[in-house]
């Protein structure tokens, strides 16, 4: 078992053992309903055949059918889609979205594809799940290294087999029935999170700094809502390592400049630092939104700020959780901060069910509504377990699931 699986499991076994869950319902909330492996194999532009592994693991539907990203790294397995599915499936529950949790990925260093390469890679993925997904059985969504782009061939390949449905993928350009909004759902969910505790701490984002770790869709959205706000982002970083300027980065060049070279190689608004730089550099919100595990014990003594949002899932290592906790810093964590994401996925699903489409204004403000419930929700756990934002969330995940689960029966 992976790290980051026993890190998953470890908090949903806390939050049983706090509910006092028999261990055999604790067992059956952790098991995955299902798991899909799919041999792709695919003609590559050199007139060779590349084969990759793909993986769709369906993790509980008791509140609604499986819902979760599909990503595109080389790092992908059996054990790192299960923990981000089981993450799925206490992250819709504790914001209220009634999904349940899955989550796929094909194992695949995509930057290294090409666009043609990518398409008959995604399409031959769909052959392989086609009859698993769908409206109201699982609903993928992009997460890393995928976009509306490659949710529209999952749609296109899925109509094949189905007919039209434009609600078996969310995240879909708006041109095939997607949702505005939607590509900055998860990073504004991630900066209302951040809102909701700073009024709980008597402060406001206007003059505070931060730095990013990921300068993918959820960071960069997450950058300029923050700067939108009067703050300043003063680090921001990807694959091409770190790039700090105390002044403040110019998010919009940075967004555009990344768009266009695919990575910030080469960058000039900010020092180029090494690649984990940006976990150091001293600020006031830290927003790790890249991988997991890369807060952990042997680094988490030096991080310079005073609250961390996680974008990313599961960042923070437990060890590192507990490090933080003694030092007083805040930390809002994956399961509630970037629910932004799976919630306006549901505002997309259920407008495509409807055939009737939501204006910007509109998808924003129910978004904003989510988030302050869900902080509603963690707030009142945590008072009432004596608990952490972490712990208080995977207790509130859990409690809901645990209710639906035990009122379905077997």
């Amino acid at each position: 078992m992976s790290t980051f699986l026993a890190n998953t499991q470890r908090y949903v076994e806390e939050a049983c053992r706090t509910l006092a869950i028999p261990a055999d319902v604790t067992k059956q909330l952790m098991t995955p309903h299902r798991e899909v492996r799919v041999e792709c194999n695919v003609a590559m532009d050199d007139g060779s055949i590349g084969t990759f592994m793909g993986f769709r693991v369906q993790h509980d539907d008791s509140r609604g059918p499986f819902k979760g990203g599909l990503r595109y790294h080389h790092h992908v397995d059996s054990d790192e889609v299960t923990a981000l599915a089981s993450l799925m499936t206490w992250k819709t529950a504790i914001v209220g979205v009634p999904f349940g949790g899955a989550k796929g990925g094909i194992a695949v260093k995509a930057r290294e594809l090409s666009e043609a390469e990518l398409q008959r890679l995604t399409r031959r993925f769909v052959d392989g799940i086609h009859d698993i997904i769908g409206a109201t059985k699982d609903i993928p969504a992009p997460d890393v290294n995928t976009n509306g782009q490659v949710m529209a061939w999952i749609f296109d390949q899925y109509t094949k087999y189905h007919g039209y449905e434009p609600g078996v993928v969310t995240g879909k350009p708006v041109a095939l029935r997607g949702s505005v909004g939607r590509d900055a759902a998860t990073g504004r969910g991630v900066i209302f999170a951040l809102e909701e505790l700073l009024t709980t701490l008597g402060e406001s984002p206007q003059g505070l700094t931060a730095a990013i770790q990921g300068f993918g869709n959820v960071g960069t959205w997450a950058a300029r809502d923050f700067v939108t706000l009067g703050g300043k982002i003063v680090a921001i970083a990807d694959i091409a390592g770190t790039f700090v300027n105390p002044a403040g980065i110019d998010v919009e060049a940075a967004a555009a400049y990344a768009r266009q070279h695919r990575s910030l190689a080469g960058f000039t608004g900010g020092e180029h630092l090494a690649g984990d730089a940006v976990l150091f550099t001293e600020c006031d919100v830290r927003i790790p939104a890249a991988l997991a595990s890369v807060l952990t014990k042997d680094n988490a003594g030096d991080v310079r700020a005073r609250i961390i949002v996680e974008g990313a899932n599961g960042p923070t290592t437990p060890e590192a959780d507990a490090i933080f906790a003694q030092r007083g810093i805040h930390v809002i964590p994956d399961v509630y901060a970037n629910a932004g994401g799976v919630t306006v996925s549901y505002f997309e699903w259920s407008q495509n069910q409807q055939h009737f489409y939501w204006e910007l204004e509109r998808v924003n403000a129910e978004l904003r509504k989510v988030m302050q419930r869900g902080f509603e929700t963690l707030a009142k756990t945590r008072r009432k377990y004596d608990v952490s934002f972490r712990e208080a969330a995977f207790i509130a995940g859990v409690g809901r699931v645990w209710d639906t689960t035990t009122t379905r029966g077997l």
